[in-house]
């Protein structure tokens, strides 16, 4: 990519003197931690193309520095746990002068706040160090609280009143482990360890390390998707990414001390798994039947080389599960083995839902389409036979019409997305001719991508099933559907991402930029609030964890002119109706009941911010909770006829992952739920074909 050097930094380059070699000193002030000329430019370099190029051109500016400010903040010390109220007095002389400084190639500031957290977490941790020289110190008869949200809490105003946070988060993770049945002084032996290897890794911090993490505080007051990336980062970018390369098949992202899973690659390594799911956190990784390494605490590109490794080794992740209740730290051991995901693997698949409707026997084609992919290389070498989303559902169509299917349910459910191109192409088996998305750039220019075939390969009775982790593609296919009126949109919303980022080459590293915006046919973006369905179904995932809105400065939703005059709404004078029968025929269904009851439990349980330290109370909540727990399941598996459960089972740490057995689309109640929504539809308007 073409390295950009705005004429503003040449200028700073050419007076630039030479910053001073400094030698390493100990690490108890970290004073060896300096910018240099290098990174002075890059800072340069990015401020410039931020203001060029990036999709909004907010301007530099005092409100820009607050917002750096607190960010940068945020990514230091999220729980405010080691900087003083005097520390926050001393950094707030700077509070609106950030932009001013970047402007200037000036990045002390950023330096010396971090500096500052390496030592204030140096402090921190050695005192949890002491702590744990006689674990057998802490009572947990003593009725004392933790608050757990810290996010808005007050900065500690000295040290005492660090030290009294730290015992109690100390006491907090002992009595965690305890729960878990571990005894004094194996919760001794891994938190020492813990602690002692955070120690290690302050150590190890670099200048690159301070940089990226200050110019990160800057990128991402533009939005989520802009970010800096050091020359190493650079280097691995897509495999760090999405670890879909000899890795896992997961995005992962950092969630205060953890790891959390974003979302599955389809057909990836953890996917396929069936042991891991979005919002679960990674505490430890371990190669083969190598020790568990914790790496609660540790940078998300760290815990990404471990996860990472040769095609066909294993991996042994320990991970708390989304399910738990805040504060239960009950883990479980899942065993993956790493490979690269196959395109084959990725391939829409067809079946046939078989249903019971008034009386009717009734066959509706299913296609799950588990990403929108295309074989690039054999596609510009001129195969005839290249794999793409558009001509194996083209095929599958063609299948499930000799088989006489009376309507087809296309099922994007966990689609993470993948080819703009395909997404258009995919559209257009649906449609006549005609846009399929708009793309408006930062100068306000808008492309329109169309379907220039005339006619539709298929024109019958179509739904579209998304859900929360449909995304990017996923949302541009669903979103034409419903303005073109061509299928009705069911399921849950979905992720809400709707911007298009460039990588752009620095004298070092790199920096991903977003600097397009996609937009329907009807002008709607799909930033933000992304694709609402029709008719809505319980959330598997806490929308407030997972998509677009959950993350910190996201783009707003908006709109512009729209591309087409949509035609007459033939779903509008009945989704009053098919909405008020399904609402009445999965107001008992067991399984929608206890998803939406799952859900409202886990969300019931994230509004505590405080948590007991007195043991007798936590096991007592704990119990509590996996009564309620069982409570759930057990009524799913009585209205179903299955067999009650007399606790929550708890995973087998050896187990090896079995092969899932397939199962019929009947048994998924959203698939069969579509289903019948659909056959209502017809029946309104008359279309039902009696059997």
């Amino acid at each position: 990519m073409q390295r950009f050097l705005p004429t503003t930094a040449l200028a700073f380059i050419l007076g630039l003197q030479a910053l001073p070699a400094l030698a390493k000193t100990a690490p108890d002030n970290w004073e060896y931690l300096q910018p240099d000329r290098e990174q002075v430019i890059a800072s340069l370099n990015v401020v410039e193309l931020l203001k060029r190029h990036h999709y909004n051109k907010p301007p530099l500016d005092d409100a820009r520095s607050q917002k750096i400010y607190a960010g940068y903040l945020k990514m230091l010390d999220p729980a405010r746990s080691y900087f003083t109220a005097s520390d926050i007095a001393e950094f707030d002389r700077w509070r609106n002068q950030f932009d001013d400084l970047l402007k200037s190639g000036d990045l002390e500031p950023g330096f010396t706040i971090y500096k500052r957290q390496l030592v204030r977490a140096q402090e921190r941790l050695n005192y949890a160090v002491k702590l744990l020289q006689n674990i057998d110190q802490f009572d947990f008869s003593v009725d004392e609280t933790l608050l757990v949200d810290r996010e808005k809490a007050n900065w500690a105003k000295d040290t005492a009143e660090l030290d009294d946070l730290w015992r109690k988060r100390v006491k907090d993770e002992v009595l965690r482990l305890k729960l878990t049945g571990k005894d004094n002084k194996a919760i001794q032996e891994l938190l020492l360890k813990r602690y002692k290897n955070q120690l290690s890794r302050l150590e190890q911090t670099s200048g690159e390390d301070v940089f990226q993490a200050y110019i990160n505080a800057f990128t991402q007051t533009y939005d989520p998707h802009t970010n800096y990336l050091s020359p190493d980062n650079a280097e691995n970018f897509d495999i760090n990414m999405s670890l879909s390369l000899e890795g896992i098949g997961a995005v992962l992202q950092s969630d205060n001390e953890y790891v959390k899973v974003v979302r599955l690659v389809p057909a990836g390594p953890a996917e396929k798994s069936k042991q891991i799911v979005p919002a679960d956190k990674i505490v430890g990784v371990a190669q083969g039947d190598k020790d568990m390494v914790d790496v609660i605490g540790w940078r998300l590109e760290e815990v990404v080389k471990l996860i990472r490794g040769p095609k066909g080794s294993t991996v042994r992740l320990e991970v708390i599960p989304a399910s738990n209740a805040p504060g239960d730290q009950t883990s479980k051991i899942v065993n993956i083995t790493r490979e690269a995901v196959k395109l084959e693997e990725q391939a829409a698949q067809k079946s046939v839902l078989k249903l019971e409707h008034e009386g009717q026997e009734y066959k509706l084609g299913i296609i799950k389409v588990p990403a929108f992919y295309l074989d690039f290389k054999a596609f510009r070498a001129g195969d005839p036979d290249y794999k793409s989303t558009t001509r194996d559902v083209r095929r599958l169509l063609t299948e499930l019409q000799k088989e006489k299917v009376d309507g087809v349910v296309l099922d994007l459910r966990d689609n993470g997305g993948g080819s703009l191109q395909e997404a258009t192409e995919l559209t257009g088996l649906f449609i006549d001719k005609g846009p399929t998305v708009l793309v408006r750039n930062s100068d306000g220019r808008v492309d329109v991508l169309a379907d220039e075939e005339k006619g539709a390969f298929y024109t019958g009775p179509l739904a579209v099933l998304v859900d929360r982790l449909s995304a990017s593609a996923s949302e541009i296919f669903a979103g034409a559907m419903q303005d073109y009126h061509r299928a009705l949109i069911l399921g849950g919303q979905t992720f809400g991402k709707g911007t298009v980022q460039t990588i752009q080459e620095l004298n070092h590293g790199e920096l991903k930029l977003t600097l397009a915006k996609f937009y329907r046919v009807s002008g709607q973006s799909t930033q933000h609030q992304g694709v609402l369905p029709d008719i809505t179904y319980p959330n598997v995932v806490d929308t407030k964890e997972i998509g677009e809105s959950a993350l910190p400065e996201a783009m707003p939703w908006d709109s512009i002119k729209p591309a087409i005059r949509p035609a007459a709404d033939p779903f509008k004078p009945f989704l009053a109706e098919l909405k008020a029968r399904h609402e009445a025929r999965t107001a008992g269904n067991p399984d929608f009941v206890f998803v939406r009851d799952r859900l409202a439990l886990a969300q019931e349980l994230m509004k505590e911010t405080t948590i007991s330290l007195n043991e007798q109370t936590r096991r007592a909540q704990r119990a509590d909770i996996e009564a309620r727990q069982l409570a759930l399941e057990n009524a799913k598996r009585k209205a179903k006829g299955e067999e009650l459960l007399k606790e929550i089972k708890e995973e087998d740490e050896s187990a090896l992952p079995v092969e899932p057995e397939k199962t019929k689309p009947e048994d998924d109640a959203y698939l069969a739920e579509s289903g019948r929504i659909l056959l209502d539809y017809l029946g309104l308007r008359g279309q039902v074909a009696k059997h």
